[in-house]
């Protein structure tokens, strides 16, 4: 597997691997997508498995040395296999580089497998928002503290 820098050409791509990852009530449109990948603060990878794209992950930096991960979608038959950590490695290092002391995320309240993913990887629960993602779906947001 190999992690590289996005591509306009991958936008396509990515939209079809975002609607395959979440429902549609969480899915980025492609117009979301797009505006979040081409914000002047954004940096997006791709992970590639023999040519073909098996995830992706878009990072911001924000305002007071805080990193964002707006999403990371890995393809269900690549997931548990070391794409998703590959691909938030990169964005945490990114982070890192560019001196930002925290990385923070949202995460669908009843994504239990994200959850521990995320905590694994030394993130915590920091705050729940209600109806983030639906009129019903709750968030958490979860943060981790760069070194």
């Amino acid at each position: 597997m190999i992690v590289r820098r996005f591509e306009p050409s991958d936008l396509p791509t990515l939209c079809e691997i975002d609607q395959s990852c979440f429902s549609p009530s969480i899915a980025y449109s492609r117009e979301e997508l797009a505006s979040f990948i081409s914000h002047r603060s954004s940096m997006t990878w791709i992970a590639e498995e023999d040519g073909k794209v098996v995830g992706f992950v878009v990072g911001s930096r924000e305002a007071g040395r805080v990193g964002h991960i707006i999403t990371i979608d890995v393809l269900d038959a690549w997931r548990r296999r070391g794409v998703g950590a590959a691909l938030m490695e990169v964005a945490e290092n990114w982070a890192r580089k560019a001196k930002l002391e925290l990385m923070v995320l949202e995460t669908a309240e009843d994504n239990l497998s994200a959850q521990r993913f995320y905590e694994a990887r030394g993130y915590r629960k920091v705050d729940k928002v209600d109806r983030y993602y639906s009129s019903e779906l709750a968030a958490w947001v979860m943060v981790k503290r760069l070194k």
